[in-house]
């Protein structure tokens, strides 16, 4: 890695902690709007939905943007949209309808979206192409970072282990079934505040600073490339695999993430603070993962290790689907050590050989995250209308993995 590169880096890993901070209290809140909203499992994962939905709409305009601008640019906007959204959620709980913490949480996935654009391939492009892999792995430890402190810390904030009903509030609760819709929707507001207070200062740092122009910028510049976007792209094998695969894993994930606090409270009967800590643990396990992976990724191909994790995942979701309960609950946190690499390693993968038109690639790439706003659904919805059999949703994260392995097969080859 170039000297030069290292601060430029290391700012931008930043940004892969903000937006796993963001995306990982969704869980948190799922489980919080269920009361707040008086939702079932299946209507609180629309709130996946609203999230990601920003995912599919957003990467083409936002990579036009780029193109005309810079990475730099792109950042920068991305950052100040995402602290307003935080903000809303000030009036949002003052309104206290579903919908409207929706949009919010639209707003801010929008901010999310401009990051997660930008700083993918621009952490491929900073440095030798050989490791890229390596390199986007190492930045998305910095995503599993996140993820833990939003899982083990913030969703504790939120969470206050009182699951109360209309009918079973104690009659002295201070407000009686009002005041505790009132504190349980005010808990959701802090970590918010804070996520936007952390997204204006790293705004103000990326705006005085340099970030050097890579090698498609530096076209741009000399005047080689005209097109804001090339739908074209998607000739290339390996770059539509790696969209198709990223759509996937990207539902699996996400459907095991949303429903983990369900799981573990509603179908376990973990209390939410012994649950959020199991929640943490999951996430620690995810950054572990991606430690470990970055590690072994320097004896090890990245397709064959990516192969090798979905497989492994695979068999644990079977196990979960057998067995349920507690056992699943600690395959679980084994499934997500073996995630943890698969979404920068098929991103990296997808990218290799694009050039000029890696912010393109980038775009759709980023756009197959839209897998968020429906696989889950589905799995919740098997899963609410199976009480019985409830661990038998799982088989949808199993096709996911099956798909990650395809891809770490075959699918990524260069042609």
């Amino acid at each position: 890695m170039k000297q030069k590169n290292l601060i430029p880096l290391i700012l931008v890993f930043c940004l892969f902690f903000l937006w796993a901070i963001s995306s990982n209290l969704l869980p948190t809140m799922i489980r919080q709007l269920m009361k707040t909203c008086e939702l079932n499992e299946f209507i609180a994962s629309f709130t996946e939905s609203a999230y990601w939905l920003a995912y599919f709409i957003f990467p083409i305009p936002i990579a036009m943007f780029m193109k005309r601008f810079s990475y730099k640019a792109g950042i920068v906007f991305g950052l100040l949209l995402a602290a307003a959204g935080g903000l809303l959620f000030f009036p949002a709980a003052m309104v206290k309808q579903y919908p409207v913490y929706l949009c919010v949480l639209f707003v801010i996935a929008t901010g999310m979206c401009f990051l997660e654009t930008a700083a993918n391939p621009y952490v491929t492009a900073l440095g030798d192409p050989q490791t890229a892999p390596r390199r986007l792995n190492l930045a998305q430890s910095f995503n599993g970072l996140g993820a833990f402190i939003a899982a083990m810390f913030l969703s504790k904030l939120v969470l206050s282990d009182d699951n109360y009903t209309r009918d079973t509030i104690p009659a002295d609760y201070p407000g009686g079934w009002e005041g505790f819709i009132q504190t349980e929707t005010d808990s959701m507001k802090l970590p918010y505040l804070i996520l936007a207070a952390v997204l204006i200062v790293i705004a103000v740092i990326f705006i005085c600073s340099k970030l050097p122009k890579v090698e498609d910028e530096a076209n741009e510049s000399a005047g080689e490339s005209k097109k804001l976007i090339n739908f074209g792209v998607l000739r290339r094998s390996h770059l539509r695999g790696g969209v198709i695969a990223q759509f996937f894993y990207n539902g699996g994930q996400t459907a095991i993430n949303s429903l983990f606090l369900v799981y573990s409270c509603k179908y376990v009967g973990l209390p939410e603070s012994t649950a959020t800590t199991f929640f943490g643990l999951y996430m620690l396990a995810f950054l572990a993962g991606r430690w470990i992976g970055t590690w072994l990724m320097g004896r090890f191909t990245p397709p064959s290790m990516l192969r090798t994790y979905a497989i492994i995942n695979i068999i644990l979701c079977v196990l979960i689907m057998c067995v349920g309960g507690m056992v699943g609950l600690y395959a679980m946190l084994a499934v997500s050590f073996f995630m943890s690499i698969m979404y920068p390693t098929q991103f990296s993968l997808a990218l290799t050989d694009l050039g000029d038109d890696t912010k393109s690639g980038s775009a759709f790439l980023v756009m197959a995250i839209v897998g968020n706003a429906c696989l889950p659904q589905l799995t919740a919805y098997v899963m609410n209308s199976n009480p019985e059999v409830y661990q038998i949703a799982y088989f949808i994260p199993m096709i996911c993995f099956a798909v990650c392995a395809w891809y770490g097969w075959k699918g990524y080859k260069v042609k």
